[in-house]
Formats: structure tokens, C-alpha cells, sequence
């Protein structure tokens, strides 16, 4: 495990912090300057960190951001995912999780008995979210949903119902005849309580006709995710990298997220997810180096101003690279998980069997040097784990 400066509940470094980047060029020393200032930087800013920071630089700059909002604290939670099927009725290029619905024999559609099944799996264990998502089946409608909603929270009230990707969504909205919000609503009074951020990919257009062009388009999940935060629901934004994009097109993405966050103030994180290439249409694409990764964490930092946390989602990295981007400013590796998600592995993730222990999510934390802290969906702090667990 690899072991990092601890001090971070002090901001009194700017002077030394300029005065380290004294051998940098003067656009990168006044990016510097603005971000320490607590000044938001430009589009075009943030595209000179992609094209002139090096790794140490950004991710200076970025643990300094992480430091100012959030300390040494490294947040988590117990979850655990129910993926109702993997069957799709869309063919985005870079998944390797969906399956067709005429050629279903590596295929699974659970019953709503099976996913209360899976619930019932933590009755008594101190779990706080489950997070629902999967592939869209043609016969898995609005109203299944809302059933199984219903019965996940007359089973356990105080378990937070996170699901349904801007995807599933659109596709049952319209389906249902319903537009966005009265299908929020109807999602709502059944007791879905926030979003995930999973379906943005890239907003760019062109990026989007070549990587899935046939489910919702940016400003569909846009719109998806505003109408949520309108109706009190927080929701996370994701940004898919590292396939066919550019830097413009990803700085593009978190552009237009900062926008709607500056409108709405509804997401909760951002969490980049990185293109994993085994078994898909895209696996001709190379994967980006984990220096890339990096970089892109700590950009993601800097540039994200209005967005507090930064998730780096450990089944997808791998958890020793995830324990990396903890010193290029993420405050959060989500949660236990209990290998209850297959998205990631059966695309050739780092992690093919998903689970960690809080124990182990704790001592990953600590050996950071940071401090282990314990939330719930909405970040409101559970526990502080101090020492090693």
C-alpha cells in the first residue's frame, strides 16, 4: 500500500505551492494561482491542464482543492447493487455487459421475487443504499419497477433506494406516454429517492452517434437528471474516458455538468469511469495508461469547482489504483459493494470479484493517509473511523 503526505486540514501552503510550480509556464502558474485564489478556471484552462500539466503539478493542485473541502476525510458507504438484467434493447459499442434480447444465452432477467430476495440477503446487516441498474428489457416497464420499489420499502424503510439510469429512464418514460417529470413523480411516491449517474458517456454529439447512437441523447439526460433535482432528488453525473474522445470533448462534458450544477446544486459527486475494452465492439480501442487516469481525476478536481466530491469507483480501477487517486483530489471510493455488480468485471476490470469489508476499505484509506469516513447516500457523515479497523 502506498503511503502519502497526511497533513490535510491546513490551506496556509499557497505561497510554497505557487513556488513549487516556479518551472512551469506561465499559463499553468496563473491556473494555479486562480484555483488557489478559489477562482473557477476556463473551458480553455481546463484544456491546457490536459495538454501542459504534468502528473506532479495536477496533482498537487488537486490535493490542495481536495484538502480546502474536505480535509483528510475519505468518504464511503455499505451498499449493495441489484441488476435486474443484462438484456438491452440498445447496442452501445463500448458495453460488454448487455446482451441482446433475441440472443439471450449468457443473459439473466430476475424475477421480482429474486431482487427481494437479494434484499432480504441484509436483513439485520448495516447497509444503507441499494442501487438499482441493469441493461433495458423491453418487458421490465414502468410499473414493474414501481412495484418492485414498493416492495423494497415496505420490506425496509430506512434502506435508501438509489437506481435507474437517464437510459432506463427515457425508455420507460416513453414507453409509459409519461414525460420526465410526471415519471419522476410516479418513481417518487414509490420510493425511489435519488439518481445515479450512469448513461452520460460523452455529451459531445459526434462522440455520442459513434459510441451509442440509439438511447438518449445529452440533452435528454440532462434534462432527466434537472427535473430530478427540481423535484428534490439528488443524482450523480458520470463521465465515460479514455475510447474515441478528446480533451475539448471532455472538458466539454464536465462543462456542461458544472453548468446544471451551477442551476440546480442536485448532484451529489462526479465519478469518471474508465473505458474498459475486453469483450465489446470497441475492444480495437487501446485502454488509457493509469497515468491518464490520473491526471484525469486530479483535472476533474480542479475544474469541478461546484461539485464537492469526487468518486473513484474501485471495482471499475482496481483498488490499488483507486488508493493512487486519492492523492490527485477523490474524497470517495463508494461502498462495499459485496460483489453484487457485474458492469465492470465482465468487461475485464481490475476487480472480478467485487467486494471489500468495511475493514478493508478502512485500512486502504488509512494507508493513503487520509481518514475513513463513513456516510450515507447523501453524504451526511455516519461514522469517522480513526484508527485502523
Amino acid at each position: 500500500m502506498m503511503t502519502t503526505r497526511s497533513n490535510h486540514t491546513e490551506n496556509t501552503v499557497s505561497p510554497d505551492l505557487l513556488f513549487s510550480f516556479s518551472n512551469i509556464s506561465d499559463d499553468l502558474k496563473a491556473i494555479a494561482a486562480k484555483v488557489i485564489g478559489g477562482k473557477r478556471i476556463s473551458v480553455e484552462e481546463g484544456i491546457v491542464l490536459f495538454e501542459k500539466g504534468d502528473l506532479g503539478y495536477l496533482g498537487m493542485l488537486a490535493d490542495f482543492v481536495a484538502a480546502r473541502l474536505h480535509g483528510g476525510k475519505v468518504y464511503f458507504n455499505r451498499n449493495f447493487h441489484i441488476e435486474p438484467t443484462n438484456v438491452c434493447v440498445f447496442t452501445c459499442n463500448f458495453c460488454s455487459y448487455s446482451r441482446q434480447y433475441k440472443h439471450r444465452d449468457d443473459g439473466w432477467e430476475l424475477s421480482l421475487e429474486q431482487m427481494l430476495d437479494i434484499v432480504k440477503k441484509y436483513d439485520g446487516q448495516p447497509v444503507t443504499e441499494v442501487h438499482i441498474v441493469g441493461g433495458v428489457h423491453p418487458k421490465m416497464n414502468l410499473e414493474f419497477f414501481c412495484e418492485l420499489l414498493s416492495r423494497i420499502h415496505a420490506h425496509r424503510p430506512g434502506l435508501h433506494l438509489k437506481g435507474f439510469t437517464a437510459v432506463e429512464l427515457d425508455y420507460m418514460f416513453r414507453k409509459a406516454g409519461l414525460t420526465t417529470e410526471q415519471g419522476l413523480r410516479k418513481m417518487q411516491e414509490a420510493g425511489l429517492q435519488s439518481l445515479p449517474g450512469g448513461g452520460a458517456e460523452i455529451f459531445d454529439e459526434a462522440v455520442r452517434n459513434e459510441i451509442c447512437p440509439d438511447k438518449v441523447d445529452s440533452a435528454g439526460w440532462l434534462n432527466i437528471h434537472e427535473t430530478a433535482h427540481k423535484l428534490g432528488m439528488h443524482t450523480n453525473a458520470t463521465m465515460l474516458y479514455g475510447h474515441v474522445e478528446n480533451y475539448a470533448h471532455r472538458i466539454d462534458h464536465m462543462n456542461r455538468l458544472r453548468e446544471l450544477q451551477d442551476r440546480t446544486g442536485g448532484f451529489n459527486c462526479f465519478i469518471p469511469l474508465k473505458f474498459r475494452n475486453g469483450d465489446n465492439d470497441m475492444s480495437h480501442v487501446n485502454e488509457v495508461s493509469i497515468i491518464e487516469d490520473l491526471k484525469l481525476y486530479a483535472i476533474s478536481r480542479i475544474f469541478m469547482d461546484n461539485f464537492r466530491n469526487l468518486k473513484a469507483y474501485w471495482p471499475m480501477l482496481g483498488r490499488q489504483t483507486a488508493q493512487l487517486t486519492l492523492a490527485f483530489g477523490v474524497n470517495d471510493l463508494d461502498g462495499t459493494i459485496d460483489d453484487t455488480t457485474k458492469i465492470y468485471s465482465m468487461a475485464g476490470a481490475e476487480e472480478q470479484n467485487p467486494s471489500m469489508s468495511t475493514s478493508d476499505l478502512c485500512n486502504l484509506i488509512h494507508a493513503a493517509g487520509r481518514t475513513p469516513v463513513e456516510r450515507d447516500t447523501l453524504y451526511n457523515e455516519l461514522h469517522v473511523f480513526s484508527g485502523a479497523e
